[in-house]
């Protein structure tokens, strides 16, 4: 593992397997001429950039999850639905949005994590089944938003 740079711009960094914003972070990426892994467990096509790297972990659990949390810094932006990956990043000091554009924060990982285990319980036990919502148009919107905000207060945080 390579030491990041203290000086270096942000990085964005895509838990991809799944992801349905890629697209949208890679404009906002190139917008800013910022660096950005996608991290996933198999290939995939992405655009062809100097600026987007492609990483295939394999298909180890949280392969994925654990190259982002090792490498992730100070300020760098992770895209994620997974909360304990958003947990972890926050950790280290990155700011985290959701692919529907929910900023997971310091004050709000503790309650998904747990709302995330309880309902966990409920599936194992079948009083629940199914998975989130679908993404909506509104989704993506206030995605892109709220990546644009991240990627700003990130930049006034270096």
């Amino acid at each position: 593992m390579s030491a990041k740079r203290v000086d270096a711009l942000l990085d964005i960094y895509i838990d991809a397997d799944g992801c349905p914003v890629k697209d949208e972070v890679y404009r906002v990426a190139r917008r800013h001429g910022l660096k950005t892994y996608v991290v996933s467990n198999s290939y995939m096509s992405i655009p062809l950039d100097d600026k987007i790297e492609q990483v295939v972990v394999g298909g180890r659990f949280d392969a994925a999850d654990d190259w982002i949390a090792e490498r992730i810094g100070k300020g760098d932006i992770a895209i994620t639905a997974d909360i304990p990956l958003a947990a972890r990043c926050l950790e280290k000091g990155a700011r985290v949005l959701s692919p529907k554009g929910h900023p997971w924060t310091e004050d709000s990982i503790g309650d998904a994590l747990a709302s995330r285990e309880l309902m966990s319980q409920l599936r194992q036990a079948g009083v629940i089944s199914g998975g989130p919502a679908p993404m909506a148009k509104q989704d993506k919107s206030r995605f892109l938003a709220g990546l644009e905000d991240a990627v700003r207060a990130a930049g006034r945080g270096r």
